[in-house]
C-alpha cells in the first residue's frame, strides 16, 4: 500500500516535471525570464508544483480525519 502512494507522488511529480518542460518549449521567452528562459529550471519549477499537488491530497486527509 506504502509503495503505491510514492508511484502516485511520482506520476504527479513526473507530470509537473513534463508540464513545465512544455510549457519551456512551447511558451516559454528567449530572454530574461528567469523560469522559462532556461529547461532545467522551468522542468524543476514544474516538478515543484506537482510535488505541492500531492502534499496537497495528504493534507486534505489529514484535515478529514482530524475534523471527526
Amino acid at each position: 500500500m506504502n509503495n503505491k502512494k510514492y508511484l502516485r507522488n511520482l506520476i504527479v511529480i513526473s507530470i509537473g516535471a513534463l508540464g513545465g518542460y512544455l510549457y519551456y518549449n512551447f511558451i516559454g521567452c528567449t530572454g530574461s525570464c528567469v523560469i522559462t528562459g532556461n529547461p532545467f529550471v522551468s522542468t524543476l519549477y514544474g516538478a515543484a508544483i506537482g510535488l505541492i499537488f500531492t502534499d496537497f491530497k495528504s493534507l486534505k486527509k489529514k484535515v478529514g480525519k482530524n475534523e471527526n
